[in-house]
């Protein structure tokens, strides 16, 4: 194989070599902008907060607390069961409840529910809540988050969708108590 005068042994392997990288420059630049443009593309507008149905209200015996599951708006379909989300339903009376987050307020880690204590406490690192979601004990330095919650035509709504922090203005809220419950 013989060169053009005019192109080096050198000067062909560097443009074979800039095609190269500009090749692997292309490959690695699609999931980038993919991901940049996911927004865009999928119409997801950011925040995503759904009233969802937890079931019938009286599948939350006045006096009890009992486990209510919802599956998660912003559901993917490689998602399987992992789009499902619980939360602790305290029913007080009639229509009075509370909605708590599973998740503990120290590092997200699931609370159970102990009837016999009428304690709320986290495997990962102790923290311990009353039943009314208030910190009894352990690291977390507030109680458990709240949802929203609403009642229509006898069935229990909650506003869901993201986790509520302490940084989020609908977990401060809730605490303060600014928004009423319906």
């Amino acid at each position: 194989m013989t060169l053009p005068e005019n192109m080096s042994r050198r000067v062909l392997l560097m443009k074979l070599g800039m095609a190269f990288n500009a090749c692997v420059g292309a490959v690695l630049a699609i999931p980038i902008l993919r991901y940049l443009l996911s927004p865009i593309v999928s119409g997801h507008k950011g925040a995503y907060p759904r009233w969802l149905g937890l079931g019938p209200l009286t599948q939350f015996p006045a006096g009890q607390t009992r486990l209510g599951t919802f599956v998660n708006p912003d559901v993917q379909p490689w998602d399987g069961a992992t789009a499902k989300s619980a939360c602790w339903v305290r029913r007080i009376d009639g229509e009075n409840l509370q909605v708590f987050a599973i998740n503990c307020a120290h590092l997200g880690c699931p609370v159970r529910w102990f009837p016999e204590a009428g304690l709320f406490m986290c495997p990962c690192h102790g923290g311990v809540y009353y039943e009314d979601g208030t910190r009894a004990s352990g690291p977390p330095e507030r109680g458990l988050f709240e949802y929203r919650y609403k009642i229509e035509n006898g069935n229990l709504l909650i506003l869901a969708g993201e986790l509520p922090t302490p940084g989020s203005p609908t977990a401060s809220l809730v605490q303060i108590g600014k928004f009423p419950c319906g």
